[in-house]
């Protein structure tokens, strides 16, 4: 069983400003830093995040769905509250088609698969999750490896989160045997101080627009 996770002291990254990807009337789509909270967490020192940093340039700017903090990568926003409902509608129905890339520990042998576990929040640990087979909820990534690292024993991996659970991915993974390098909260510590900072990145979003119905394929390259 994991211990509490002890409380994290926040220090976002420097405000060098937005990493815009695509902007129109509509829609804002925004590669976020590793480190940044996606919106406000609790208490004033951690006011500074992602969407605070957006309402410097739009105003009109709501939030459609989030990564962790420790996550980078793609987030799409909506501007104006017609728009958030609309894009929140497509995510809902899993017509938003994500593509994350993450370094992981050890050799995954086979070259795509899924993970098919379901999750739930493990209550007396929170924020941690668990796999839970009696009362979590259903849970569903394909992933397919991109390479190995025999010098690191590390495997580069491409993963598809069919469903979009708390926390799926870093669970999956730790479960499969091959928790993420740098998970402060699933990994153990010497996968954990393998790597700077969590590397799982939220590397392609692809939807149709909600109103000109143009098909849209965004991508940002990891950083790690």
């Amino acid at each position: 069983m994991h211990a509490t996770p002890a409380p994290v002291s926040y220090t976002p990254p420097p405000d060098t400003g937005l990493d815009l990807i695509y902007a129109d009337a509509a829609l804002l789509v925004v590669n976020k830093p590793a480190g940044l909270l996606s919106v406000p967490g609790r208490g004033e020192d951690k006011h500074d995040c992602l969407i605070t940093r957006v309402h410097k340039e739009f105003a009109d700017a709501l939030i459609v769905h989030r990564l962790d903090m420790d996550t980078s990568g793609l987030l799409v926003l909506a501007r104006g509250a017609e728009m958030q409902r609309q894009l929140s509608i497509l995510f809902q129905s899993r017509k938003v088609h994500k593509r994350y890339e993450a370094v992981v520990a050890g050799r995954i042998v086979a070259e795509q698969g899924k993970i098919d576990l379901p999750l739930v929040l493990d209550w007396p640990n929170r924020p941690l999750h668990i796999v839970d087979h009696a009362t979590g909820k259903p849970s569903l990534t394909h992933y397919r490896v991109l390479g190995y690292d025999a010098t690191q024993d590390t495997t580069r991996v491409e993963l598809e989160p069919v469903t979009g659970r708390t926390h799926q991915l870093r669970v999956h993974l730790q479960h499969l045997g091959h928790p993420i390098l740098g998970d402060t909260l699933y990994a153990p510590p010497e996968r954990r101080d393998q790597a700077p900072r969590l590397l799982l990145h939220a590397r392609e979003l692809a939807f149709r627009h909600p109103i000109t119905y143009e098909d849209f394929d965004f991508e940002a390259k990891a950083p790690f």
